[in-house]
């Protein structure tokens, strides 16, 4: 049985404990991430990259996190859609977005969403980015910062060990990738689901590698976002912020990692403001305000 990362866990405990009384969870009926009317593939880098934009205003991109797809955001892309023009894509070799290769890296997806923001002739744009979203978006500031007017991302890690994510959490996504690989050596010819499993899997128990002075090259405003016990822990989601030089740092009481979700008002609201107002350096005798 292929088993559950990060994200597509989170929605599926939210669905049995959040709805158990209805027939069906919103992940389950909603439009978002199967809407033929708005829905297209882009060829991006050698494979079909599935996405939906809605709304009218400035771009806004989206990003999921690992596993995850484009309903993850079925609180935000209403919220957001009435002031941006929301652009959300199925990462590769996620959702929609099938990818048959062997490879997959937070850099190959950051320049996917790079090439897909160059399709759709958008300069820059607003960056929401949640967990492997989230280092996506970090990413695609440092590696494409003309792309990124400001950006906020919640739950992204730095680096794959237990100093970055909750020791539970790391040992738990580490001994899942182990099981899996251990299944599928025993297959004669592992089903294509099982290998894009591997891929995925890879990406949550080895990467990412950034490094502080990557993050020193950032110099969009940046919203860094955690739930106070979040799968990331605090102290490294407070590391990122100090690194990033006009930052915001938000950490979400009584959290967990899924704050698009569990924390959706405070969480659309939030952004939604640090977007639409003006970033200011609080420095000095600003401190006392």
């Amino acid at each position: 049985m292929i088993q559950k990362t990060i994200i597509t866990l989170a929605l599926s405990i939210f669905a049995q404990f959040s709805f158990a009384q209805e027939a069906k969870s919103p992940f389950d009926t909603t439009t978002y991430g199967r809407n033929p009317a708005v829905g297209k593939y882009a060829d991006i880098r050698g494979f079909k990259m599935y996405y939906e934009t809605y709304g009218k205003g400035e771009p806004l991109l989206i990003i999921h996190g690992n596993g995850g797809s484009i309903n993850n955001f079925l609180y935000q892309i209403p919220y957001f859609a009435k002031n941006y023009q929301v652009i959300i894509a199925d990462s590769r070799a996620q959702g929609k977005s099938v990818d048959p290769t062997d490879s997959l890296s937070y850099e190959m997806m950051t320049d996917d969403l790079n090439a897909l923001l160059d399709k759709l002739n958008l300069k820059s744009c607003y960056v929401i980015g949640w967990s492997d979203g989230g280092i996506n978006g970090l990413l695609l500031a440092m590696r494409h910062p003309d792309k990124v007017k400001k950006l906020a991302v919640t739950g992204a890690n730095l680096w794959p060990d237990s100093t970055a994510v909750d020791p539970f959490v790391y040992k738990w996504a580490v001994n899942m990738n182990k099981t899996v690989q251990d299944s599928a050596k025993k297959m004669k010819s592992p089903s294509p689901a099982i290998k894009n499993e591997l891929k995925l899997l890879h990406l949550l128990s080895y990467e990412p590698h950034i490094t502080i002075e990557q993050l020193h090259t950032i110099t969009c405003p940046t919203l860094v976002i955690g739930g106070d016990h979040d799968v990331i822990q605090p102290k490294h989601t407070m590391l990122i912020a100090q690194s990033i030089k006009n930052s915001y740092l938000w950490i979400i009481p009584n959290s967990g990692h899924s704050t698009p979700i569990f924390k959706k008002d405070q969480f659309n609201q939030v952004v939604g403001d640090f977007f639409s107002q003006e970033f200011r350096t609080i420095d000095q005798f600003g401190r006392f305000n």
